[in-house]
């Protein structure tokens, strides 16, 4: 797959991914309990972590792997 058609697939999986997080926040939200500093806390976090699950996807939509090398180096021009 083309690096063109790997970043157009990765744009709409975020974009997925985003409308289904956003939903399961607000979800959640409802029950947290009442109090400023546990709702700062919740939504402080959530509002940070969406990154995190994104990261491989970002990856991949490079060609890059996400931790370390796999297989031959990119230039073997030595």
């Amino acid at each position: 797959m083309g690096l063109r058609a790997r970043r157009a697939l990765t744009s709409l999986g975020i974009v997925l991914f985003l409308v289904f997080y956003i939903w399961l926040v607000i979800a959640i939200g409802t029950r947290v309990p009442d109090h400023p500093l546990a709702i700062l806390a919740f939504y402080g976090i959530a509002g940070t972590a969406w990154g995190v699950p994104l990261l491989p996807l970002l990856s991949w939509a490079e060609g890059k792997p996400m931790w370390g090398r796999r297989g031959p180096p990119a230039d073997t021009n030595e």
